[in-house]
């Protein structure tokens, strides 16, 4: 991965300040100002960052979301915040708030989420996943410990990384804004924007009560715009800015077979094996090049010329992503990586039919199962999906049940299916906003004016996150930020962080907070 150093952006700076004679000297004197005072506030919040990422916060364990809601609430309280912990269910969200609203000036909602995915402890190569640990990479290119207080020198290599359970997903981007206010306390600055900060405690968990929260808390989250401080940037590891994100609705599809599992030698051959007929069906849902076959699947999706063109500038290096992959060709639903994620996916994510390895029998399974997720876009709404995918399954020849098949429809019908799913959250829908929109213009801006040159611009990312249930209930315009290396192993073992990413997201930002909204 390309990684951006410090010195290449402070140089990109310049040659930029050159481009433009008059403004040079005093953009350049403030930029150097920024750059050595939000370094120093980053470096300074490193034992914070430690020290929460030293408390567990899996949502299901609601005593660990209270203690981490507690520990960042006092954080932000300690910077002259105003915070409230918004109730749910026992696992509280907070909300912040800083003084001082300027009258007509944007508000901005800067969204995150304490909470984090569970650990399997024996799967991490450290004592354990909360016990934040310090690695630099070794000749031999693996991670090894280096004592944690070298993370508080006056200088640590920005190549180093820290080491646990949400260092990166999504205690990092936290730290980075506390960090941002001490960078414009320490240097006499405040934001141009108003500024508002929700913390969700189930992210991880899909954000079952967000909607709910954000409709007991209306008026308190009142804002004009939404800014979402979640996932990886681009493995450019250049600034990024994703305007968009896919939903996703889940499926459970059953075929069955005979009525228990049945002896293979005396019914092999004469009771259809479900596994086959369920094969069989999977298969005529894709063709060989991963399309779609279902019929209207893909028809919403329009792309129009600036599209494709914005999907083409991202850097993406697609024989790396394979390499990466272990494939030997990606499938051709788009012409290239950033146009596929425009195209709702159908997915199956887990089989089974029978015990396989050494407790395999010798039988005609009952039933196969398999799960499904479809990944929306905005133009696919989740229900005509599922109903078009339900028309797909009965016109393969199946008659779909609710349930288990009774004796009646086990006579009459050769071919039986159930396809169970539940209506999908607000938390789980696909939402876009317009690259050319005033928000996308003002973070476009600000990161010119940081960073000297355009940041990534991602018109939709393959992942779910829940901005679905904020920008329909408060109804305002988002694009997610992402400020963490995109190889930090986020949802599984030996999750880490970047200390370089960590210096350059507060530079990102502090140079958002004090980029001035455009007047309406």
């Amino acid at each position: 991965m390309k990684n951006l150093s410090r010195r290449s952006l402070s140089f990109s700076l310049t040659a930029a300040c050159a481009a433009a004679v008059m403004l040079c000297s005093a953009s350049l004197q403030a930029a150097e100002v920024s750059v050595a005072q939000t370094s120093a506030a980053a470096k300074g919040t490193f034992r914070e960052w430690t020290e929460v990422l030293a408390i567990p916060n899996d949502s299901i364990v609601a005593a660990d979301i209270q203690r981490n809601t507690a520990w960042f609430e006092q954080a932000f309280q300690r910077r002259g915040f105003r915070t409230r912990q918004l109730a749910n269910d026992g696992k509280p969200m907070l909300f912040a708030e800083l003084p001082g609203n300027k009258a007509g000036a944007t508000t901005v909602l800067f969204y995150a989420h304490l909470d984090g995915q569970a650990v399997t402890p024996s799967e991490w190569q450290q004592e354990s996943p909360w016990k934040p640990t310090l690695k630099q990479r070794n000749a031999a290119g693996q991670w090894e410990a280096l004592p944690i207080e070298q993370l508080y020198g006056a200088n640590p290599n920005p190549e180093w990384r820290l080491f646990g359970r949400a260092a990166a997903d999504d205690k990092a981007p936290i730290m980075m804004m506390l960090a941002a206010f001490d960078a414009l306390k320490a240097s006499g600055a405040t934001p141009s924007v108003n500024v508002k900060i929700i913390l969700d405690a189930e992210e991880e968990k899909g954000s079952p009560s967000l909607g709910k929260v954000i409709d007991q808390n209306q008026a308190l989250l009142k804002a004009d715009l939404l800014v979402v401080l979640d996932g990886p940037m681009h493995a450019s590891n250049l600034p990024t800015l994703v305007f968009g994100n896919r939903g996703v609705a889940q499926a459970t599809l059953k075929v069955f077979g005979p009525r228990q599992d049945s002896h293979s030698g005396h019914y092999g051959n004469y009771a259809a094996n479900p596994a086959q007929t369920m094969a069989r069906l999977l298969a005529s849902m894709k063709d060989d090049d991963g399309r779609v076959t279902v019929a209207g699947y893909y028809d919403a999706v329009k792309l129009d010329d600036e599209s494709r063109r914005v999907m083409r500038a991202v850097p993406d290096d697609e024989a790396a992503l394979r390499k990466r992959l272990g494939i030997a060709q990606a499938e051709k639903v788009g012409q290239n990586y950033q146009e596929a994620m425009q195209y709702p996916s159908l997915n199956v994510r887990g089989m089974q039919a029978a015990d396989v390895g050494p407790k395999a029998r010798t039988i005609v399974p009952g039933e196969a199962i398999a799960e499904l997720d479809l990944r929306t876009v905005p133009e696919t709404d989740p229900q005509v999906l599922l109903g078009l995918l339900k028309a797909h399954i009965e016109k393969q020849g199946f008659h779909l049940v609710n349930g288990k098949p009774t004796d009646e429809e086990r006579a009459r019908y050769p071919k039986l299916a159930a396809l169970d799913y539940a209506r999908v959250s607000a938390s789980s829908m696909a939402v876009r906003t317009d690259l050319a929109s005033p928000i996308g213009k003002w973070l476009r801006s600000a990161f010119v004016k940081t960073y000297g040159k355009e940041p990534v611009q991602i018109r939709m990312m393959g992942g779910t996150v829940p901005t679905g249930a904020m920008v329909g209930a408060l109804k305002i315009p988002f694009v997610i930020v992402p400020l963490v290396n995109a190889d930090n192993n986020q949802h599984s073992a030996n999750e880490n962080m970047r200390l370089g990413n960590y210096i350059d997201g507060v530079q990102s930002l502090t140079g958002i907070l004090t980029e001035p909204f455009p007047a309406k």
